[in-house]
């Protein structure tokens, strides 16, 4: 449209006619003709009528130029082609060498302003390449890579980093590092405020002036591998940091004004491509996450369970499905309201995890139901599991109002993959059978203590497996 500005629609169109006839690992290039039918076809959609109608109209008055200064369509001189042929796309086969950047200057005995134009198309073909790959769906770790990758095309560096901002840690981790001594800068946690990077963070603001050393303070590189020069970016959308992204170089005073604005433009791409690659994350997390409780729901159950199932046939390692329903739970709910009985689920919710190891898994499935998968525990370790969780939840007391205490019990049951089943719903038919049975025995121990009681203690209503006190 109009808005666009009228030197954007011409570098569309001749980038486009230009980039279409390059030969990529990926493609052939096309025909001068078949670039010219892709101009005509694309009019009025992608590119500007008007300006394919003129570009197309002096075609041969710009090739004429070009081959009287001894260049072919890509700018460069038949010398220079053939060299570049020798080297392969890379130039020194090195994505983060000056020489391998589109946007590096290839010498030349053709006028400075051929130059300039042959680099100008050049970075914004680089700067195209990069809009269109985040436009594409990438998650979060496709994004930062491709991130660090698509910088090397831009900008020449020895080292670069993205760093990941976790709002509530406090803290941006280096999420993605690529080049010299990138083993010890990888997954580096800083703090705003702290080095150049936590300096970015802070202030959300661009820095190519401090000393590149600050970021590596409690890093130890070899002699002589210090880095002197650097810039590093926020990664920022709608006011919101995401992180960072820092380039460093061994060379002094490497990066100029046009790297600085290179950066710039490749970050803001960047920020947008990040931000909707965590949004999408968290929409996937919440469509897997219980949001009263914050445990996984049963969906994320399902998903789990074909994960263990897979491991145990590939290793012969058995898992177990254990199945939890609170005891009175609905007294709690009828004496005290359902906010009473929501702040006693998610309190339960955190003590059965907190019986559990690290590296089980715990969802809520339904109501006043839990659901644990937990891996290689024998017949007596599961057990003990099952008691220890019974006792936990049985201290537990919720102060309500006055002295008003909200308790529940649970019940709890057990099927073992192979043994009870092979597939969720048959396992949680066995669980569920084993968590009633317990269930039974419990409402039998609380009438034989019911029926041992006093009758001042009836009364007061102190008996541990009643749900209020």
């Amino acid at each position: 449209g109009e808005e666009i500005p009228l030197t954007a629609r011409i570098l569309a169109v001749v980038d486009c006619f230009d980039s279409v006839r390059e030969e990529r690992p990926y493609r052939r290039g096309m025909t001068r003709d078949e670039a010219c039918a892709l101009l005509k076809r694309g009019a009025g959609g992608h590119f500007d009528p008007r300006v394919v109608a003129v570009f197309l109209r002096h075609l041969p008055a710009f090739e004429g130029e070009i081959a009287a200064e001894g260049l072919d369509h890509r700018g460069l001189t038949q010398e220079e082609w053939e060299h570049r042929e020798l080297l392969g796309d890379d130039g020194e086969a090195d994505g983060a060498s000056a020489a391998s950047s589109p946007c590096a200057v290839h010498r030349s005995d053709a006028p400075g302003y051929l130059s300039q134009i042959t680099n100008a198309h050049r970075e914004v073909y680089a700067l195209y390449e990069i809009a269109r790959t985040f436009g594409s769906s990438l998650d979060i770790e496709d994004t930062v890579m491709v991130l660090v990758n698509k910088v090397g095309h831009v900008v020449p560096f020895d080292l670069c980093a993205v760093y990941l901002y976790d709002e509530e840690k406090g803290y941006a981790t280096a999420a993605h590092v690529a080049g010299r001594h990138a083993e010890r800068l990888r997954g580096r946690a800083v703090a705003p405020g702290e080095g150049v990077v936590g300096f970015v963070l802070a202030n959300r603001r661009s820095s190519y002036l401090l000393d590149p050393m600050l970021d590596f303070a409690d890093v130890e590189l070899p002699e002589g591998s210090q880095f002197r020069s650097m810039v590093a970016l926020p990664l920022v959308k709608d006011e919101r940091v995401l992180g960072a992204l820092a380039v460093y170089s061994q060379e002094p005073r490497r990066y100029t004004d046009d790297h600085l604005r290179l950066l710039d433009t490749v970050a803001r791409l960047a920020s947008d491509a990040l931000a909707n690659a965590m949004s999408h994350a968290e929409a996937e997390s919440n469509a897997l996450t219980d949001t009263l409780t914050g445990l996984p729901n049963a969906r994320a159950m399902y998903v789990r369970f074909e994960q263990e199932a897979s491991r145990a046939r590939r290793t012969g390692k058995p898992f177990q499905v254990v199945m939890l329903d609170l005891d009175d739970f609905k007294q709690v709910n009828d004496s005290f309201g359902h906010k009473t009985g929501d702040r006693v689920l998610r309190e339960v919710a955190r003590i059965i995890h907190a019986q559990l190891r690290e590296y089980d898994f715990l969802s809520r499935y339904a109501g006043d139901e839990f659901v644990a998968i937990v891996q290689d525990l024998s017949n007596e370790q599961t057990a003990e599991l099952r008691e220890r969780i019974e006792r936990a939840v049985s201290r537990f007391s919720l102060h309500v109002r006055g002295d008003k205490r909200a308790r529940v019990g649970i019940s709890v049951g057990s099927a073992s993959y192979g043994v009870h089943g092979e597939t969720l719903d048959q396992l949680l038919i066995a669980a569920d059978e084993a968590m009633y049975s317990a269930k039974s025995g419990h409402k039998q121990q609380a009438l034989g203590a019911k029926a041992d009681a006093k009758p001042a203690e009836l009364a007061t209503g102190e008996l541990a497996s009643t749900a209020i006190n």
